[in-house]
C-alpha cells in the first residue's frame, strides 16, 4: 500500500518561510524608501543646482532597487509562498521615485 504524498505547501509551514523570505525583500525595500524619501525631500533652488542632479540619482537608486525586488519577487518560490501586496509596494514606490527623478 502506497501512502498519500505529504504536500510541502500546507498553509501551517507557510508562517515561517514567509518570514525567511520576506528578510530579502526588506533589505531592498527599506533603502529603496530611504531613497525615494531622499529624492522627494531635495527642494533644488536653481536649474543649475547640484542638488537636482542629486536629487535624479536617489530617484533612479530607488527605482533600481524596487525592481530588484520585483525581480526576486517574481520567481515560482515567492509567487507561491508571498501575498500579492508584495508587487504593490515596490511598484507604488518605484513610481513615486520614477516621476520624482523625470520631473525634478
Amino acid at each position: 500500500m502506497r501512502l498519500p504524498r505529504e504536500n510541502i505547501d500546507l498553509p501551517e509551514d507557510r508562517g515561517c518561510l514567509q518570514w525567511v523570505l520576506g528578510v530579502p525583500l526588506v533589505l531592498l525595500y527599506v533603502p529603496a524608501a530611504f531613497a525615494c524619501y531622499v529624492a522627494l525631500a531635495l527642494r533644488p533652488e536653481s536649474p543649475y543646482d547640484q542638488i537636482r542632479d542629486d536629487a535624479r540619482f536617489m530617484g533612479n537608486c530607488s527605482v533600481v532597487l524596487c525592481l530588484l525586488g520585483l525581480l526576486i519577487t517574481i520567481t515560482p518560490v515567492f509567487r507561491r509562498t508571498m501575498g500579492r501586496w508584495w508587487f504593490a509596494v515596490p511598484f507604488l514606490l518605484a513610481t513615486v521615485a520614477y516621476f520624482r527623478a523625470q520631473t525634478v
